[in-house]
Protein backbone atom coordinates (compact mmCIF):
# COMPACT_ATOMS: atom_id res chain seq x y z
CA UNK A 1 0.00 0.00 0.00
CA UNK A 2 1.02 3.46 -0.95
CA UNK A 3 0.51 6.79 1.53
CA UNK A 4 1.22 10.25 0.12
CA UNK A 5 2.34 12.66 3.10
CA UNK A 6 2.19 16.22 2.63
CA UNK A 7 4.65 17.66 4.10
CA UNK A 8 6.50 15.18 4.86
CA UNK A 9 9.36 16.81 4.95
CA UNK A 10 8.51 18.65 7.84
CA UNK A 11 8.73 18.23 11.48
CA UNK A 12 5.56 16.43 11.90
CA UNK A 13 5.97 15.12 8.21
CA UNK A 14 8.80 13.79 8.82
CA UNK A 15 8.22 11.35 11.80
CA UNK A 16 5.01 9.83 10.07
CA UNK A 17 6.95 9.26 7.08
CA UNK A 18 9.11 7.21 9.87
CA UNK A 19 6.25 5.61 11.15
CA UNK A 20 4.72 4.68 7.96
CA UNK A 21 7.99 2.99 6.66
CA UNK A 22 8.56 0.99 9.72
CA UNK A 23 5.00 -0.51 9.39
CA UNK A 24 5.59 -1.75 5.83
CA UNK A 25 4.04 1.13 3.30
CA UNK A 26 5.53 2.57 0.36
CA UNK A 27 5.59 6.26 0.83
CA UNK A 28 5.42 9.28 -1.14
CA UNK A 29 6.35 12.95 0.37
CA UNK A 30 5.13 16.33 -1.24
CA UNK A 31 7.06 19.21 -0.29
CA UNK A 32 7.73 22.65 -1.84
CA UNK A 33 9.78 22.97 -4.50
CA UNK A 34 13.55 23.13 -3.20
CA UNK A 35 12.56 22.04 0.02
CA UNK A 36 15.38 21.66 2.70
CA UNK A 37 15.80 17.77 3.03
CA UNK A 38 17.14 17.50 6.62
CA UNK A 39 14.59 16.08 7.96
CA UNK A 40 14.19 13.39 5.69
CA UNK A 41 17.86 12.75 4.73
CA UNK A 42 18.23 9.36 6.35
CA UNK A 43 15.13 7.90 4.26
CA UNK A 44 15.99 9.21 0.81
CA UNK A 45 16.54 6.01 -0.93
CA UNK A 46 13.62 4.61 0.53
CA UNK A 47 10.81 6.84 -0.29
CA UNK A 48 9.61 8.96 -3.75
CA UNK A 49 10.08 12.85 -3.07
CA UNK A 50 7.75 14.86 -5.12
CA UNK A 51 8.10 18.50 -5.19
CA UNK A 52 5.10 21.26 -5.91
CA UNK A 53 2.90 23.95 -4.68
CA UNK A 54 0.55 22.97 -2.40
CA UNK A 55 -1.98 25.70 -4.05
CA UNK A 56 -1.43 24.34 -7.43
CA UNK A 57 -3.91 22.43 -8.54
CA UNK A 58 -2.21 20.17 -11.17
CA UNK A 59 0.32 19.53 -8.82
CA UNK A 60 -1.60 17.97 -6.13
CA UNK A 61 -3.64 16.21 -8.71
CA UNK A 62 -0.41 14.58 -10.04
CA UNK A 63 1.10 14.18 -6.73
CA UNK A 64 -2.49 11.75 -6.04
CA UNK A 65 -1.58 9.63 -8.73
CA UNK A 66 -1.58 6.06 -7.72
CA UNK A 67 -1.54 6.33 -4.13
CA UNK A 68 -4.04 4.35 -1.56
CA UNK A 69 -3.98 6.45 1.42
CA UNK A 70 -2.87 10.51 1.84
CA UNK A 71 -1.83 11.65 5.02
CA UNK A 72 -2.33 15.82 5.20
CA UNK A 73 0.54 17.67 7.20
CA UNK A 74 0.54 20.35 5.54
CA UNK A 75 -0.64 24.46 6.38
CA UNK A 76 0.41 27.44 4.71
CA UNK A 77 0.17 29.49 7.99
CA UNK A 78 0.75 29.51 11.57
CA UNK A 79 -2.54 30.47 14.55
CA UNK A 80 -0.40 33.51 15.86
CA UNK A 81 -0.25 35.19 11.99
CA UNK A 82 -3.78 33.63 10.57
CA UNK A 83 -5.99 36.61 11.76
CA UNK A 84 -3.59 38.79 9.97
CA UNK A 85 -4.99 37.78 6.66
CA UNK A 86 -8.10 35.39 6.92
CA UNK A 87 -8.87 35.40 3.01
CA UNK A 88 -4.80 34.08 2.39
CA UNK A 89 -5.80 31.62 5.48
CA UNK A 90 -8.87 30.06 3.57
CA UNK A 91 -7.57 30.41 0.21
CA UNK A 92 -3.94 28.60 0.55
CA UNK A 93 -5.34 26.03 3.21
CA UNK A 94 -9.09 25.38 2.40
CA UNK A 95 -9.77 26.23 -1.01
CA UNK A 96 -6.23 23.56 -1.55
CA UNK A 97 -7.66 20.90 0.29
CA UNK A 98 -10.83 20.92 -1.31
CA UNK A 99 -8.92 20.80 -4.87
CA UNK A 100 -6.73 17.77 -2.92
CA UNK A 101 -9.66 15.93 -1.68
CA UNK A 102 -11.28 16.34 -5.16
CA UNK A 103 -8.28 14.67 -6.65
CA UNK A 104 -8.29 11.83 -3.58
CA UNK A 105 -12.02 11.05 -4.94
CA UNK A 106 -11.17 10.91 -8.75
CA UNK A 107 -7.84 8.38 -7.35
CA UNK A 108 -10.17 6.35 -5.43
CA UNK A 109 -8.17 6.88 -2.51
CA UNK A 110 -9.13 4.26 0.28
CA UNK A 111 -8.62 6.93 3.45
CA UNK A 112 -7.31 10.73 3.76
CA UNK A 113 -5.98 11.46 7.30
CA UNK A 114 -6.08 15.14 8.32
CA UNK A 115 -3.66 17.10 10.67
CA UNK A 116 -6.52 19.20 12.84
CA UNK A 117 -5.89 21.64 15.70
CA UNK A 118 -6.77 21.01 18.99
CA UNK A 119 -5.46 24.15 20.88
CA UNK A 120 -7.66 26.17 18.43
CA UNK A 121 -10.75 25.01 17.19
CA UNK A 122 -12.52 24.57 20.68
CA UNK A 123 -11.88 28.78 21.68
CA UNK A 124 -12.40 29.10 24.98
CA UNK A 125 -12.78 25.50 26.88
CA UNK A 126 -15.98 25.56 28.84
CA UNK A 127 -14.68 22.55 30.55
CA UNK A 128 -11.32 20.76 30.71
CA UNK A 129 -9.64 17.93 29.86
CA UNK A 130 -11.61 19.00 26.48
CA UNK A 131 -13.52 16.51 25.07
CA UNK A 132 -14.27 15.99 21.28
CA UNK A 133 -17.80 17.24 21.88
CA UNK A 134 -16.51 19.95 22.94
CA UNK A 135 -18.51 23.61 21.52
CA UNK A 136 -15.98 24.51 18.67
CA UNK A 137 -15.41 28.46 19.20
CA UNK A 138 -12.37 29.42 17.27
CA UNK A 139 -10.44 32.61 18.46
CA UNK A 140 -8.59 32.58 15.20
CA UNK A 141 -8.89 31.94 11.44
CA UNK A 142 -6.52 29.00 11.90
CA UNK A 143 -8.55 27.42 13.61
CA UNK A 144 -11.60 27.98 11.80
CA UNK A 145 -10.14 26.67 8.75
CA UNK A 146 -9.05 23.55 9.94
CA UNK A 147 -12.93 23.41 11.71
CA UNK A 148 -13.69 23.71 7.90
CA UNK A 149 -11.59 21.36 6.43
CA UNK A 150 -13.16 18.76 8.60
CA UNK A 151 -16.63 19.28 7.74
CA UNK A 152 -15.59 18.92 4.43
CA UNK A 153 -14.52 15.86 5.01
CA UNK A 154 -17.37 14.37 6.19
CA UNK A 155 -19.53 16.33 3.31
CA UNK A 156 -16.99 14.14 0.67
CA UNK A 157 -17.58 10.87 2.87
CA UNK A 158 -21.16 11.20 2.53
CA UNK A 159 -21.32 12.47 -1.33
CA UNK A 160 -18.24 10.43 -2.69
CA UNK A 161 -17.65 7.41 0.33
CA UNK A 162 -14.76 8.94 1.12
CA UNK A 163 -13.08 7.46 4.01
CA UNK A 164 -11.35 9.85 6.80
CA UNK A 165 -9.61 10.64 9.68
CA UNK A 166 -9.10 13.37 11.95
CA UNK A 167 -6.64 14.03 14.58
CA UNK A 168 -6.94 17.21 16.68
CA UNK A 169 -3.35 17.33 18.18
CA UNK A 170 -2.76 19.54 21.14
CA UNK A 171 0.96 20.80 21.24
CA UNK A 172 3.71 18.34 19.70
CA UNK A 173 7.64 19.16 20.24
CA UNK A 174 10.47 17.09 20.29
CA UNK A 175 13.35 16.46 17.49
CA UNK A 176 13.02 18.09 14.13
CA UNK A 177 10.74 20.98 15.41
CA UNK A 178 12.59 24.51 13.73
CA UNK A 179 14.18 25.63 17.27
CA UNK A 180 13.79 29.87 16.11
CA UNK A 181 10.19 29.51 14.88
CA UNK A 182 7.00 31.39 15.91
CA UNK A 183 5.46 28.53 17.94
CA UNK A 184 6.68 25.23 20.25
CA UNK A 185 6.86 26.71 22.89
CA UNK A 186 9.04 23.56 24.26
CA UNK A 187 11.54 23.89 21.46
CA UNK A 188 12.15 27.06 21.29
CA UNK A 189 12.54 27.63 25.31
CA UNK A 190 15.07 24.77 25.22
CA UNK A 191 17.08 26.09 22.37
CA UNK A 192 17.70 29.36 24.27
CA UNK A 193 18.19 28.01 27.16
CA UNK A 194 21.41 25.75 25.83
CA UNK A 195 22.91 28.99 24.36
CA UNK A 196 22.39 30.92 27.56
CA UNK A 197 19.57 33.28 26.21
CA UNK A 198 16.94 34.94 28.03
CA UNK A 199 13.68 33.15 27.81
CA UNK A 200 10.11 35.42 26.52
CA UNK A 201 6.97 34.39 28.08
CA UNK A 202 3.27 36.10 26.79
CA UNK A 203 1.60 36.91 29.68
CA UNK A 204 1.81 35.96 33.49
CA UNK A 205 3.22 32.59 32.80
CA UNK A 206 0.07 31.02 33.78
CA UNK A 207 -1.32 29.83 30.30
CA UNK A 208 -1.84 26.31 30.58
CA UNK A 209 -1.15 23.77 27.62
CA UNK A 210 -1.35 20.25 26.86
CA UNK A 211 2.30 18.99 25.36
CA UNK A 212 2.99 15.58 23.21
CA UNK A 213 5.95 14.25 21.62
CA UNK A 214 6.13 14.17 18.67
CA UNK A 215 6.92 9.88 17.91
CA UNK A 216 3.41 9.82 20.26
CA UNK A 217 1.53 11.74 17.30
CA UNK A 218 3.16 9.21 14.59
CA UNK A 219 1.92 6.43 15.95
CA UNK A 220 -1.61 7.64 16.29
CA UNK A 221 -1.44 8.18 12.58
CA UNK A 222 -0.75 4.25 12.08
CA UNK A 223 -3.53 3.78 14.13
CA UNK A 224 -6.10 5.48 12.48
CA UNK A 225 -4.94 4.15 9.23
CA UNK A 226 -5.64 0.57 10.21
CA UNK A 227 -8.76 1.60 12.24
CA UNK A 228 -12.06 0.71 10.03
CA UNK A 229 -14.62 1.41 12.55
CA UNK A 230 -17.00 4.59 12.28
CA UNK A 231 -15.23 6.98 14.80
CA UNK A 232 -13.46 9.96 12.57
CA UNK A 233 -12.81 12.44 15.06
CA UNK A 234 -10.32 11.74 17.77
CA UNK A 235 -8.35 13.98 20.23
CA UNK A 236 -4.59 13.71 20.37
CA UNK A 237 -2.92 14.96 23.19
CA UNK A 238 -1.06 13.68 26.38
CA UNK A 239 -4.15 14.72 28.45
CA UNK A 240 -2.11 16.47 30.69
CA UNK A 241 -2.10 20.62 31.46
CA UNK A 242 1.44 22.44 31.87
CA UNK A 243 1.55 26.01 32.64
CA UNK A 244 4.19 27.87 30.72
CA UNK A 245 6.24 28.60 34.31
CA UNK A 246 5.47 24.31 34.53
CA UNK A 247 7.89 23.64 31.79
CA UNK A 248 10.41 26.31 32.58
CA UNK A 249 10.97 24.16 35.72
CA UNK A 250 10.79 21.26 33.72
CA UNK A 251 13.73 22.67 31.54
CA UNK A 252 15.71 24.22 34.55
CA UNK A 253 15.81 20.19 36.07
CA UNK A 254 16.40 18.60 32.96
CA UNK A 255 19.35 20.88 31.40
CA UNK A 256 20.81 21.95 35.46
CA UNK A 257 20.61 26.10 35.46
CA UNK A 258 18.41 28.57 36.23
CA UNK A 259 16.83 30.16 33.15
CA UNK A 260 16.16 33.90 32.40
CA UNK A 261 12.56 34.53 31.92
CA UNK A 262 11.79 37.81 30.74
CA UNK A 263 7.58 38.65 30.65
CA UNK A 264 5.93 40.11 27.66
CA UNK A 265 1.83 41.33 27.39
CA UNK A 266 -0.48 38.30 26.98
CA UNK A 267 -1.76 38.16 23.25
CA UNK A 268 -5.27 38.18 23.19
CA UNK A 269 -5.91 35.03 20.97
CA UNK A 270 -4.06 32.98 23.38
CA UNK A 271 -7.10 30.82 25.71
CA UNK A 272 -6.04 30.28 29.24
CA UNK A 273 -6.33 26.60 29.69
CA UNK A 274 -6.44 24.12 26.97
CA UNK A 275 -6.49 20.39 27.17
CA UNK A 276 -7.31 17.27 25.43
CA UNK A 277 -9.58 14.49 26.74
CA UNK A 278 -8.17 11.92 24.60
CA UNK A 279 -10.52 8.75 26.29
CA UNK A 280 -12.02 8.56 22.97
CA UNK A 281 -8.51 7.61 21.38
CA UNK A 282 -7.48 5.34 24.29
CA UNK A 283 -11.06 3.16 24.04
CA UNK A 284 -11.41 2.82 20.61
CA UNK A 285 -8.08 3.48 18.53
CA UNK A 286 -5.89 1.49 21.62
CA UNK A 287 -3.72 4.65 20.96
CA UNK A 288 -2.17 6.17 24.36
CA UNK A 289 0.70 8.92 24.76
CA UNK A 290 4.17 6.95 25.52
CA UNK A 291 6.74 9.56 25.97
CA UNK A 292 6.88 11.32 29.60
CA UNK A 293 8.03 14.99 29.59
CA UNK A 294 10.60 14.76 31.18
CA UNK A 295 12.24 11.74 28.69
CA UNK A 296 10.71 14.36 25.78
CA UNK A 297 12.86 16.84 27.49
CA UNK A 298 16.66 14.71 27.45
CA UNK A 299 15.68 13.55 23.81
CA UNK A 300 14.75 16.97 22.47
CA UNK A 301 18.05 18.51 24.20
CA UNK A 302 20.30 15.55 22.49
CA UNK A 303 18.45 16.59 18.97
CA UNK A 304 19.15 20.38 19.55
CA UNK A 305 22.88 19.93 20.98
CA UNK A 306 23.73 18.78 17.59
CA UNK A 307 22.20 22.41 15.97
CA UNK A 308 24.60 24.59 18.08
Amino acid sequence: MKALVLGGGGFLGSHVVDALLGEGYAVRIFEKESVKCDNIEHVLDKVELVEGDFTNETHLKEAVKGVDYIVHCISTTFPKGSNDNPAYDISSNLVSTLHLLDAAVAEKVKKVIFFSSGGTVYGIPEKSPIPEEHPTDPLVSYGIQKLAIEKYLKLYQHLYGLDYGIMRISNPYGERQRPLATQGAVTVFLYKALKNESIEIWGDGTVTRDYLYVTDVSRAVTKLLKYTGDTRLFNIGSGKGLSLLDIVSSIEAVIGTRLDVRYTPARPFDVPVNVLDTTRASTVLGWTPSVELSEGLALTVDYLKGLL
